[in-house]
This record gives structure tokens, sequence and C-alpha cells, in this order.
């Protein structure tokens, strides 16, 4: 038997958030949005906002590679691929401002990943690692429509 590959499960788990009992998708969308706090506080906001696409891209291009070599010992979306989750809640990330709004975006992500609506479920029914890092993509970018009109049209938070 093949012994698992060291990388990919380091970067398909996020960094072992994977691996947590408790709602392990959650646990990846929460160190994710840990990550972007911790990088909000030391960059400047167009910084932020090209730090977090880049973490975005890279991450989908490594979290599919990842994810295709850990398939055939894991299947095909298994519940320690938690990588899907944490670029799905950096994308409504690129229009938060503050803790607030990182909360939000963390939340309505989580949301979107669970109930899986308006062509969600399809993605995530479809075989392959790009399909696992495609349904979550698709829900971050509903998060951030929603977190955009929340701050931008419906201003709660002052801006």
């Amino acid at each position: 038997m093949k012994q698992l590959p060291v990388l990919p499960v380091v970067i398909a788990t996020g960094f072992g958030a994977g691996f947590w009992p408790w709602g392990p998708g959650t646990a990846g969308a929460i160190l994710a949005t840990a990550i972007w706090l911790g990088l909000s506080f030391i960059l400047s906001p167009t910084a932020l906002i090209f730090s977090t696409l880049a973490l975005i891209l890279i991450f989908t291009l490594l979290g599919t590679w990842a994810t295709h070599r850990l398939m055939p010992f894991w299947g095909e979306d298994p519940s320690r691929v938690v990588i899907d989750e944490m670029i799905g809640v950096w994308t409504p990330l690129l229009v938060a401002t503050n803790w607030q709004q990182a909360l939000a975006a963390l939340v309505l992500f989580r949301f979107f990943d669970i109930v899986k609506p308006l062509g969600i479920r399809s993605l995530d029914r479809r075989h392959g690692a790009f399909w696992v890092m495609a349904d979550d993509l698709l829900a971050g970018i509903y998060s951030a429509l929603v977190l955009y009109l929340i701050i931008y049209i419906w201003p709660i938070w002052g801006n």
C-alpha cells in the first residue's frame, strides 16, 4: 500500500484544519478568516485585496493538485479536504474591510456552502478535483455579492 503524500495532505487539509473532528469545513473557513484578519493588520487595504486574490488563485491551483493526488486514498470529496472552504471564504473577504465584515463573510460563506443553492449543488455533484474547488468558489462569489449589498446598499457598518 502506498503512503500518503505529505505535501498534498498539508495543503488539502488546510495545514491540518481538516482533521478537526467537529466540522472540519468550518475549521478550515475559520483558519482562512484568521489568516485574512492577521494580514489585515499588517497590509494596506489595497495590498490586502491583492494578497487575498493571490491566496485564492494560488491555493485554487495547489488545492486542485493536492486533492487530485489524494483522491486515490480518500475518495472524491472527503471532509478532510478543506482548502476549498479556505478559498471559498477568502472570496467574500475581498470586499470586507473590518473584522465585523470578516465575520459576516464567514457566516455567509458557510450558509451558501452548507445549503448549496443556485447551482452550487450541481457543481458539488460533479467529479474531479477541480469541482471540489468550484462549488466553494461559487458559494464564495454569492457570499461576496450579498456582503457587498449589505456593506454598500444597506450600510449597517457606515461605509
